[in-house]
């Protein structure tokens, strides 16, 4: 393992861009980085049955170029990966955008659902159909890029969206590190800020404002590389 916060070498820092659950590559369409700075996004397969966060993090491990310096940068369901990678890798930084560190930061829907875990006996199309549904519902910003978000989550296999959706209701993490930087909104109704340990407030900002904000999460993120 590195050592946490070090200075990087003259060489590029290569960014890994771990996207939400509903989501790809393109929610990071926006983001600007200071020079010295490269990116390289992960694609996540499908969980296997009843996998758990942590086994399904340990997958991308070998994705990450570890003898070169390197940053993790989450989004919802891919912060809470590079949460769990913590416990392995010790990156240069680990920033969380919309995201959760620990089971307790999650919305109260999701321990009720641990404890009946109807999603379990939801057929997987509907699961992702309500997925779809839910989406505009509940975070009225992605009307700015509308299309972009539609499509992300068209384009996901329902099993996939049905297995995610197992794998967070049943993550059971409490404790986690304390070198992650975490951004947050406080418009965010998808994890909701009350119970969010947050480094940086985005005043408005939802669960979809990687894009929505870029430009203020593009500043944050500066500041945080200088």
């Amino acid at each position: 393992m590195g050592v946490f916060g070090t200075t990087p070498p003259g060489k590029d820092t290569i960014v890994y861009l771990f996207p939400g659950q509903g989501s790809d590559a393109r929610l990071f369409k926006h983001l600007e980085l200071p020079p010295g700075y490269d990116t390289a996004s992960i694609s996540y397969p499908i969980p296997h049955k009843r996998e758990s966060l942590h086994s399904y993090a340990l997958r991308f491990i070998d994705e990450i170029d570890q003898s070169a310096p390197y940053i993790l940068m989450g989004v919802s369901l891919g912060g809470m990966i590079c949460t769990e990678l913590m416990d392995t890798l010790a990156p240069h930084k680990t920033i969380l955008i919309s995201s959760a560190k620990a089971c307790h930061e999650l919305p109260d829907r999701y321990t009720f659902a641990q404890k009946v875990p109807l999603n379990r006996v939801i057929p997987k199309r509907i699961t992702k159909g309500s997925a779809r549904l839910l989406q505009g519902i509940v975070e009225p910003d992605r009307k700015y890029d509308k299309e972009t978000f539609k499509d992300m989550l068209k384009i996901k296999d329902p099993l996939y969206i049905q297995r995610t959706v197992d794998m967070i209701i049943q993550w059971n993490r409490v404790t986690y590190s304390p070198h992650i930087i975490h951004i947050h909104g406080n418009s965010d109704h998808t994890i909701p800020i009350k119970n969010v340990q947050y480094d940086y407030l985005v005043e408005e900002g939802s669960h979809m404002m990687m894009i929505t904000k870029a430009e203020e999460i593009n500043r944050i993120i500066a500041e945080i590389l200088k």
